[in-house]
């Protein structure tokens, strides 16, 4: 137990030495809360030591199945071997310069790989920076100045980040709002194809919820005011989401009709998690601009704004950057990352994990009528529960279904606007045997409710 190296080093095994959290935890969690602000908050009580593959470890010596990947962050694994060796060998070399002051080749190259990747064989070009909300904010930036007009629509369960800005543009209240305000102005919500929750039933969800969301920016707004659209494919936060098929097309055509940047908030779905590189993929859609993060380097802070060249070469020359945007240790890791998911083709892998896990989910739906839907894509997969026999939302039991899973070595987050929905995010990389395994600790948890 005193090795301190995860990766593919770790035993890919569940294991409870300790009640959770153990002592160790216990003690940790006290000096953060004497430290750290109580708005950090912490949805696992335990302390993590290493992870690697399909498990994370504590200072306890627990081990526990990872359905959480930081929130889609380790796709590729914690400390996945070409991540820590492209890393460390720019760690060694130097760890920053500011690329707006000396720029490097992995910047570069990162662009290079983004613009090879990402949907449309059009020319394209990119900007790197910290976190996702960096990333949507820019975006923001690039399209007002291309167009010279000011307002931004965003949709219903959206997610795009907790600055200013994007915290207007996120649609959930409490956690990443209350509060805070007031919001940037100039942001406009419109309905999204919500198929469980729709009033006429899923078959009306994509045309319905297209002409209701078109006539309010046309009659709200006016198509010719406004800057950009902004949608995550698969809506993240807002409970993974997953709008109704040929209403993302619509939506898009829509946007190219008026002269409006059409924007993929790719942060939670992209880089193979989906079972495609990016989800737009699914229906053909191709934005004028994609955010990406999380996923692209492995566990380090890097972001992206990737589009249209001419759109992107909008910005005058210093209007966009940061000091550390696209760190070079990052780019390195983003570069071993972006290689071990082409190496190891985690897109079949995330359709793989799909296959294994949709069926028994989808079974459990079927035994248990505290979950209303099943839904999601690839390695990105929820189920929503709620009050038996209604669609009314049931935080309740998906909170308590969250901590008996956690109690049991799994380690499962919720999300959702109502709060009801537990979400599914594997590292890639993970064994079916594990996954298995967590399904079964999900089904007796799902029993003693």
């Amino acid at each position: 137990m005193t090795d301190p190296h995860g990766g593919t080093a770790l035993p890919q095994e569940r294991r409870l030495v300790t009640a959770v959290p153990g002592p160790k935890s216990q003690e940790l969690m006290a000096r953060k809360q004497a430290t750290v602000a109580d708005g950090v908050g912490t949805v696992m009580p335990v302390f993590a030591k290493r992870a690697g593959g399909g498990v994370l470890e504590d200072v306890d010596g627990n081990s526990f199945i990872d359905f959480g990947s930081g929130i889609a962050v380790t796709s590729v694994g914690n400390s996945a071997a070409e991540v820590v060796r492209r890393a460390t060998a720019q760690l060694e070399a130097f760890t920053h310069t500011c690329v707006m002051v000396t720029p490097y080749e992995p910047y570069v190259e990162v662009c290079e790989q983004l613009a090879e990747l990402t949907p449309g064989d059009h020319a394209k070009k990119s900007a790197l920076f910290n976190s996702g909300a960096e990333a949507v904010e820019n975006a923001v930036k690039i399209a007002r100045v291309y167009t010279k007009r000011h307002a931004v629509v965003v949709f219903e369960h959206g997610y795009h980040g907790r600055t200013n800005l994007t915290m207007a543009l996120t649609s959930k209240n409490m956690p990443y709002k209350h509060g805070f305000g007031p919001f940037a102005p100039e942001v406009y919500r419109v309905p999204v194809a919500y198929p469980f929750r729709w009033l006429t039933g899923p078959e009306n969800c994509a045309e319905e919820a297209a002409a209701q969301a078109i006539s309010q920016i046309e009659k709200q707004v006016g198509a010719e005011n406004v800057a950009a659209v902004i949608i995550e494919p698969l809506l993240g936060e807002g409970g993974f989401i997953e709008p109704a098929k040929g209403f993302l097309p619509r939506i898009e055509r829509f946007a190219k009709d008026n002269g409006i940047v059409f924007v993929a908030d790719e942060i939670q779905s992209g880089f193979c998690r989906t079972g495609h590189w990016f989800a737009c993929e699914d229906e053909g859609v191709v934005p004028d601009l994609i955010t990406t993060a999380k996923g692209i380097a492995g566990g380090l802070p890097l972001a992206a704004v990737t589009g249209r060249a001419e759109i992107m070469d909008a910005a005058h020359a210093g209007g966009l950057g940061g000091t550390y945007g696209g760190n070079p240790v990052a780019c390195a890791a983003a570069l071993g990352s972006i290689h071990t998911m082409r190496e190891m083709d985690l897109a079949s892998r995330a359709r793989r994990i799909e296959d294994v896990m949709k069926p028994r989910l989808q079974k459990l739906a079927e035994q248990h009528g505290v979950i209303g839907e099943v839904r999601g894509r690839g390695a990105m997969l929820a189920i929503e529960l709620v009050q038996p026999g209604t669609k009314d939302p049931n935080p309740e039991a998906t909170a308590a279904l969250a901590k008996a899973c956690h109690q049991e070595g799994l380690l499962v987050l919720t999300t959702g606007t109502y709060g009801n929905v537990m979400r599914f995010l594997p590292p890639l990389v993970i064994g079916e045997d594990l996954l298995n395994e967590g399904l079964d600790i999900l089904e007796g948890a799902l029993a003693s409710l």
